[in-house]
């Protein structure tokens, strides 16, 4: 039932690309650290780089732990499940890193999505994958897909440049479990301050 694939070849990235969600998880190395995951809106926010490299836009959130983790560790697995059609379910276990807007990196990554500059953008998250697997899906149960949220682009709107950098002082600074976060000299969009 379960595979594993040698690279994300261009049918597995259609699939991948055409999914309207997706599923992020991290972890800090403290065993008594809380693991995270997070649920990825894929409005052309996700992108298959290379046949073993991925990113996608990372949006502010009330919590920082992703960055965090990967700032820590690097270590991230990126899940999506087909809630339509055959069941499936993909893993992309790897290393991952911020891009934040102000790295010399940033403006050639961002290439890859449409409308990626609005104001909530906090980084791209970029992984070298070193494992992908797929299993059957078979309990991931069908459900139509309605539309994607505006709220989060509505929000990040009101709130402006200097709104979100406030923001991100006060809850991304550092994770649950106090890892650095955001830092203090990172202003909206990753520009030091």
């Amino acid at each position: 039932m379960g595979r594993t694939y040698e690279v994300i070849d261009s049918r597995l990235a259609e699939w991948l690309t055409d999914q309207p969600v997706f599923f992020v998880s991290t972890a800090p190395l403290d065993r008594d650290g809380l693991v995270n995951c997070s649920p990825k809106g894929n409005r052309h926010e996700f992108a298959v780089l290379g046949d073993r490299t991925v990113a996608y836009l990372d949006q502010t959130g009330s919590g920082v732990e992703t960055i965090a983790h990967l700032r820590e560790n690097g270590r991230i697995v990126v899940m999506f499940c087909a809630f339509s059609g055959p069941p499936r379910i993909v893993r992309l276990h790897g290393t991952g890193r911020s891009v934040l807007a102000d790295a010399a990196d940033f403006a050639k990554l961002a290439d890859n999505f449409p409308g990626s500059g609005g104001t909530g953008v906090r980084s791209i998250i970029v992984i070298e994958v070193g494992r992908v697997s797929d299993s059957c899906g078979y309990g991931v149960p069908l459900m139509p897909f309605d539309r994607h949220r505006s709220t989060i682009d509505e929000w990040s709107t009101r709130k402006g440049p200097d709104g979100i950098r406030d923001y991100w002082s006060e809850k991304n600074a550092v994770s649950i479990d106090d890892l650095p976060g955001l830092l203090a000299s990172e202003g909206p969009n990753g520009h030091r301050r």
